[in-house]
């Protein structure tokens, strides 16, 4: 062999220590990079010298050749990364769900003394007073200022809810906008990918980089992530192109599979998700009939349809339900109002008018400026109340669809139990969706704290093998200095004897 092996070999293992020490300084320096996997040189022997041949030399065994640095590969785990997504598209859709519901109940803010039921309670208590003093023109007044609470308070909370509906309208649309923009950018770098990996590199930050953007649209929508290979030549390890596929709920894919990005038909033109005005969702030309979890179903449920799923709570619903309540309220209010007298046996009207079309409920202007038409009496004597207590009534008066009150709010429910019903129904959803983020979070957490202990790098572990290239760099080049001195001998001071 050459006299100079032992410097080539003490000059490889210098290199690929020295490769190590920069990849070790490289996951250093990303130890808080969000997304960022630690990496690690894989060493490789290189062939022994020399292999076995009929002209080999005739020396006893085989000789190493040294070390080379065969790769940089980060350390991931696909099937934690499988667990992660699958919980990330359910704390998705919950801690949406969570935030939506927990804005709904802020604004009907029951139980407290400025919510929708107290206000009613003090209407009923105003009428239960003019009952006793209906000659009273202060009791009178009181009347309506609370009718006028009441329909002031109508108003209030349909005009929010709307507001509310809108708001969370226009989230669905920033939803699908980011969910795109999330797609262009994994084709993106499947592209960028795609162009490397056949001439044999690892992109490991654009891996990292790919898998990021991975886990942000597994929060909006139910995924999974396929490997689908670059090229032929490219290294075993590579990562390859991902192939993004939609999951149903239970984690299985549809009948008719829907593929977000498919490396498989490169000429296929890239898909996009897209919302009608009643909130169906499209990808491409495919409607979503059964949209999985993530935060874009929570976000379709809470707002609700035109028919709107009983079994679900959303703005749409509580804004039916309510306006239900106030048509049911008012047409029974002025049904009963009717039947009675105002003062000097002046004729009655309707006390409350309620507008269909723009969801508006007030007290009647003639009453406003008149309070001796409020209707309290039943015998055409001022000193009679017995129609202000029939008024009173109609807050627990049961309604039923055989009736034919239009528009019922529901067999045996009177609108005091509508109402608690409805309050009932939001806190247990609000409840429940409370409940599941915490237990997803927690599930989350778990998975997470799996995949960094992976993953994610470890300063402490680090700075162990930066402890570990340097003395093997430095036991390297202590072989270089013994193997030049090995030649200093040869060259300098062989063949000097007599001289």
């Amino acid at each position: 062999m050459s006299t100079f092996h032992g410097l080539e070999m003490a000059k490889r293992a210098l290199y690929t220590q020295q490769s190590a020490l920069y990849t070790t300084g490289h996951n250093i320096s990303n130890a808080n990079t969000e997304g960022y996997s630690r990496q690690r040189v894989n060493f490789e022997t290189l062939p022994a010298y020399p292999s076995g041949s009929r002209n080999r030399p005739q020396i006893p065994g085989q000789l190493g050749q040294g070390v080379q640095a065969g790769s940089v590969e980060r350390i991931r785990n696909s099937f934690l990364d499988l667990q992660y997504r699958a919980e990330n598209s359910k704390v998705g859709y919950w801690e949406t769900m969570s935030n939506s519901l927990y804005r709904m109940e802020s604004l009907l803010n029951e139980p407290s003394e400025s919510g929708l039921a107290n206000t009613m309670d003090k209407f009923w208590q105003s009428l239960q007073d003019l009952a006793g003093n209906p000659e009273n023109t202060g009791a009178r007044k009181v009347v309506i200022q609370r009718g006028l609470a009441v329909s002031d308070t109508f108003n209030y909370l349909q005009q929010n809810l709307t507001k509310m509906k809108s708001d969370v309208s226009n989230e669905i649309d920033v939803t699908i906008s980011g969910a795109n923009s999330l797609l262009k950018q994994i084709n993106s770098i499947n592209e960028q990918i795609k162009e490397l990996e056949p001439h044999g590199y690892l992109t490991n930050d654009l891996y990292d980089q790919r898998d990021r953007l991975v886990d942000q649209l597994s929060s909006v929508v139910n995924i999974k992530v396929t490997r689908v290979p670059s090229a032929d030549s490219a290294p075993d390890i590579a990562a390859g192109l991902a192939k993004i596929e939609l999951l149903q709920d239970n984690g299985q894919p549809f009948e008719n599979p829907i593929y977000l990005i498919n490396p498989e038909n490169p000429d296929e033109e890239l898909g996009q998700f897209e919302v009608t005005e009643d909130k169906e969702v499209f990808f491409g030309n495919t409607e979503i009939t059964e949209l999985p979890s993530g935060s874009l179903k929570a976000l379709i449920d809470v707002h609700g349809k035109s028919t709107p799923d009983e079994d679900t709570v959303s703005f749409e619903l509580m804004l039916q339900n309510l306006d239900k309540l106030a048509k049911t309220f008012v047409n029974a209010f002025n049904a009963q109002h009717r039947e009675g007298t105002g003062m000097n046996e002046a004729v009655a009207g309707d006390f409350f008018q309620y507008n269909e079309t723009t969801g508006v409920m007030t007290v009647v202007e003639d009453i406003v400026n008149d309070p001796n038409l409020i209707a309290a009496s039943l015998t055409n004597k001022n000193g009679n109340g017995d129609n202000a207590l029939e008024l009173g009534k109609v807050f627990d008066h049961v309604f039923n669809e055989a009736v034919g009150q239009e528009p019922a709010i529901g067999n045996g429910n009177s609108i005091k139990s509508y109402y608690e019903g409805l309050i009932g129904t939001l806190g247990v959803a609000a409840q429940e969706s409370n409940r599941m983020t915490n237990n997803t979070t927690v599930l989350r957490s778990q998975v997470e704290e799996q995949r960094m202990s992976i993953s994610s790098v470890s300063l402490d572990e680090e700075m162990t093998n930066m402890i570990k290239f340097q003395q093997a760099y430095n036991a390297a080049a202590r072989n270089m200095t013994a193997i030049d001195e090995m030649l200093d001998r040869i060259i300098n001071n062989l063949g000097i004897v007599g001289r």
